[in-house]
């Protein structure tokens, strides 16, 4: 955990357990959510058939995404997942939507 926390610039195993939660929570919160959304959307399996997982795993992303960061301000972490999200998005070749 020691290399964890100082590959990510954590201080304590308090914050390092906060941030376990705030993951926790988000992909479970994901997850629940992509049902609703997609039949908001009118995605059904028996539309999609196989093809069906696969659009509700990248519909699920954005909210995914959101959510990390809103979740983490929650509980008082927005600096960690800001940092954590620019820093994704920008290896998925985003890096145009933040200037240095």
């Amino acid at each position: 955990m020691s290399d964890l926390k100082k590959r990510w610039g954590i201080e304590t195993n308090f914050q390092l357990t906060i941030i376990f939660i705030v993951f926790a929570i988000t992909g479970s919160a994901s997850a629940w959510l992509s049902k609703p959304f997609c039949f908001w959307l009118g995605i059904t399996k028996s539309d999609l058939g196989h093809w069906f997982t696969p659009v509700r795993l990248l519909l699920i992303f954005p909210i995914y995404q959101v959510l990390l960061v809103l979740i983490g301000f929650i509980f008082g972490q927005f600096k960690f997942f800001w940092a954590f999200e620019k820093k994704m998005l920008k290896r998925m070749g985003l890096r145009f939507l933040f200037k240095e």
